[in-house]
């Protein structure tokens, strides 16, 4: 296997990495959704943002 192939596998997300990429992105207004859906679907945004903030602020903490 090649190096640039090598590194490109290393940096394949796969499923739960494109979900991810994904959940911000603008709903396809060709799909089908109901109240369910979008309400988890905001709840899981507000929850990754909220992780996120979290470990800059650890990091933070840890470091200084």
């Amino acid at each position: 296997m090649s190096e640039k192939n090598q590194v490109k596998e290393f940096f394949k997300l796969g499923e739960v990495g494109n979900y991810f990429l994904n959940i911000f992105r603008k709903p396809d207004p060709t799909k089908p959704t109901n109240f369910n859906l979008r309400m988890m679907h905001g709840i899981n945004k507000i929850s990754i943002l909220v992780f996120l903030f979290a470990l800059i602020v650890w990091t933070i903490k840890r470091f200084i």
